[in-house]
């Protein structure tokens, strides 16, 4: 008797670490194993991102509720792949995106589509037995992924003062997950009392990191560079910096005030096209910095093209709002010799077929890949499993605060102790 098909799908309508709401999907097979996955939502997004469906309706969850994404998957995607095996994961996410017609999964969503994407694997590893990261990657799964532990938070991720979005910790000198889970930890534990004796807050933002008012970015380094020092690390051996500029919101914010560069909105602050690029080769040049994400807008190509030059061959030039995990974007950027890594989020693109393919093809042109955390997450660790199954060897899972983001640190932990037996 065959067994692994799927016989009911149902979606419901749970909570995000931010109290909005997103769906749950979760897939049943005749054999009565089970598979559940829980869509993330981001707040700082790429306009060309696959687009998540919300009702509208301000009398509910003031128009955030999923409840149409929820009738999606239990009509019209139920209807679509009930009865199908469910280790064919192209055909059925295949079957999904010809099915919603549109080039941005706007007419299911693609919080409904992913939804089922991600449950559909679940089920299927539960089905043979073996963890989810085993199952997508296979017998080559086995690099544990460098933890860019993000610490201080800016831009739309907090309601500060300071313009850069992340300010990251990314412990180059551990020599396994579970001591760089502990070096970052450590450092973080420093910061908030070098905070507290600043007189500083020490509340978070959306990621679990500090959200202080300062003098001005720079001061934010500078801060989290002593505190790896008082920790008794050494910057630029056992740590270096990560930096997520988040720079489409400056560009809009200079667009609102008539003009097409740059605009620090919470300083007040207004650069040049060229002045930005200096900027970040400024800033490149005078800390350790290893990664800059986003340090330019998502259609400024021209720019991209200019920073990659000048400092492509020295540090990771990550592309999010610029990629948006989308193949088509991403050789449209190997084209133009733009950055040099992708920030790899599977509901930008909504399917984990989709997501596979976009890391397969960024792989062979030489680009970098980072698994990534949305900024309103749930307990799901699906990011854990995806960053081991594919050897990235980068992940971005926030501060080791809040449950939605220490779960993905917990999961690795158990994925280390796995593949170390």
């Amino acid at each position: 008797m065959y067994t692994d098909y799927i016989e009911n799908i149902e979606a419901m309508q749970v909570l995000d670490s931010r109290g909005n709401p997103t769906i749950q999907v979760k897939i049943s097979l005749e054999s009565g194993v089970e598979g559940i996955a829980m869509v993330p939502s981001g707040a700082s997004t790429g306009s060309f991102e696959a687009v998540e469906l919300r009702d509208g309706d301000m009398q509910t969850y003031n128009g955030l509720s999923v409840y149409k994404a929820v009738d999606n998957v239990n009509k019209k995607i139920s209807k679509a792949i009930t009865g199908m095996n469910v280790f064919n994961q192209k055909e059925i996410d295949q079957i999904m995106i010809k099915l919603d017609g549109t080039p941005n999964k706007s007419k299911l969503g693609a919080n409904a589509i992913l939804g089922v994407s991600l449950a559909i694997s679940k089920a299927a590893a539960n089905t043979l037995q073996i963890p989810l990261y085993q199952y997508i990657g296979g017998i080559n799964a086995k690099e544990m992924p460098l933890p860019m532990m993000n610490v201080l938070n800016g831009g739309k991720h907090a309601n500060n003062n300071l313009n850069i979005q992340e300010f990251m910790i990314v412990p180059v000198g551990g020599k396994s997950f579970r001591d760089m889970l502990q070096m970052c930890t450590e450092v973080y534990k420093v910061l908030k009392e070098l905070l507290k004796k600043k007189g500083l807050t020490t509340s978070v933002g959306d990621e679990g990191g500090f959200a202080p008012d300062l003098e001005n970015d720079e001061e934010a380094i500078e801060l989290i560079l002593k505190s790896i020092e008082k920790a008794g690390f050494k910057e630029g051996k056992d740590f270096k910096l990560a930096l997520d500029i988040a720079s489409t919101e400056m560009h809009e914010a200079a667009r609102q005030i008539n003009k097409e560069g740059y605009y620090f909105w919470k300083t007040d602050i207004y650069k040049t096209k060229a002045e930005m690029i200096d900027y970040i080769v400024g800033l490149a040049s005078k800390y350790p910095i290893m990664s800059i994400e986003d340090g330019l807008a998502e259609e400024d190509w021209k720019s991209w093209k200019e920073l990659t030059k000048k400092i492509g061959n020295k540090i990771q030039l990550v592309g999010d709002d610029l990629f948006v995990t989308n193949k088509n974007r991403l050789l449209k950027g190997i084209e133009e010799k733009v950055a040099n890594c992708i920030l790899i989020k599977p509901n930008q693109i909504g399917t984990l077929s989709e997501t596979l393919e976009t890391i397969s093809l960024a792989r062979k042109y030489g680009y970098k890949t980072i698994i990534s955390h949305r900024s309103g997450e749930t307990e799901d660790t699906f990011i854990a499993d995806l960053a081991v199954a594919t050897n990235s060897g980068q992940i971005k899972a926030g501060a080791p605060c809040r449950t939605d983001r220490v779960c993905k640190y917990n999961r690795l932990l158990n994925i280390e102790n796995e593949l170390n037996k």
